[in-house]
């Protein structure tokens, strides 16, 4: 007989991607340990887990890794019977974009802020830097001109939104706001809706 455990999220507390699912899970009421874990130094749980080394990571009761972050988000919404997704397919796609959206501004974000961690500063290359910007910077124009409802019935993509909001805060603060109003004063909206944000906070 397989031996059970709790399940659990191996996440880092500055990863957008990590705090997307931790908040939307404990929004759903999905029940699961959250483990904090340094990618860099290749911890054998995650590693044997997920072979890419990367977080989030959930590892289920019988020791089923589930990745990436879009991924764990199906599964936990499948788990609790559509918290997280409308069942309405035309709702539920527009979600999914916006979500897709989301991280992927995180993913030129990250881009940026590799570049300058790991490279000396004589070795950056600027011209990558501002094409990651560039699409950063349409993707929260469009954002602005096309922020979701926010209410009581949370969904995936407000928690996406919520995350990449934050990571900019937290290593982008004041390179973003200007301009957009709307966008700036989201996160506001958002937490009168998930008072628990505080939480995830990095």
């Amino acid at each position: 007989m397989m031996e059970r455990h709790r399940m659990k999220i191996l996440y880092s507390p500055a990863s957008p991607y990590s705090n997307k699912v931790r908040m939307a899970a404990h929004h759903a009421g999905f029940s699961v340990d959250s483990v904090l874990t340094e990618t860099n130094a290749n911890p054998p749980e995650l590693i044997d887990s997920n072979p890419l080394g990367k977080i989030p990571t959930l590892v289920t009761e019988d020791g089923r890794a589930i990745y990436d972050s879009r991924a764990i988000m199906h599964f936990i919404d499948r788990e609790t019977k559509g918290k997280l997704y409308p069942k309405n397919s035309e709702k539920r796609t527009a979600i999914e974009i916006l979500e897709a959206l989301c991280d992927g501004i995180c993913d030129c974000l990250l881009a940026v802020v590799y570049e300058k961690r790991f490279h000396p500063p004589e070795k950056v290359h600027q011209p990558w830097i501002d094409r990651q910007w560039e699409k950063v910077e349409r993707g929260l124009d469009y954002l602005e001109t096309n922020l979701p409802k926010t209410g009581s019935k949370l969904n995936a993509g407000h928690f996406a939104l919520a995350a990449t909001l934050r990571y900019l805060d937290l290593r982008f603060a004041g390179e973003w706001q200007k301009g957009r109003p709307k966008l700036k004063n989201w996160p506001a909206k958002f937490e009168k809706h998930f008072p628990d944000h505080a939480k995830f906070k990095a």
